[in-house]
């Protein structure tokens, strides 16, 4: 089950998520899930470099549109230099949950 093993876990005010980020790619997109040290996480491509933070806010921006919310809602709380970057998600935490599971299921398997 995905949830035992997910790259979220619930917190006050909404999600943690945790993203290993590739920067300068062709494309802005979730690509599924992948493992990291630190253990599952979702992963991401952005075409912004990772220079003054452009990565960090295009990532902030491509997990909220991937997961319906403001983009406010979605802020970098750790990783700001490292490909693995947790992000906090405000919002009800099931609700998210869900979310990021139905998403993720809708992902082409890329195995």
């Amino acid at each position: 089950m995905i949830r035992a093993a997910g790259p979220w876990r619930a917190e006050r005010g909404g999600i943690s998520l945790l993203v290993r980020l590739t920067p300068k790619a062709a494309r802005d997109a979730v690509e599924g899930l992948t493992e990291t040290a630190e253990g599952a996480a979702v992963k991401a491509r952005v075409r912004a470099v990772p220079e003054d933070g452009e990565a960090n806010a295009a990532v902030e921006r491509l997990v909220a549109e991937w997961l319906g919310v403001p983009k406010k809602s979605v802020q970098l709380i750790s990783g700001a230099k490292s490909r693995v970057k947790r992000l906090a998600v405000a919002g009800d935490a099931a609700t998210l949950e869900a979310r990021i599971t139905e998403r993720l299921a809708l992902l082409p398997d890329r195995g």
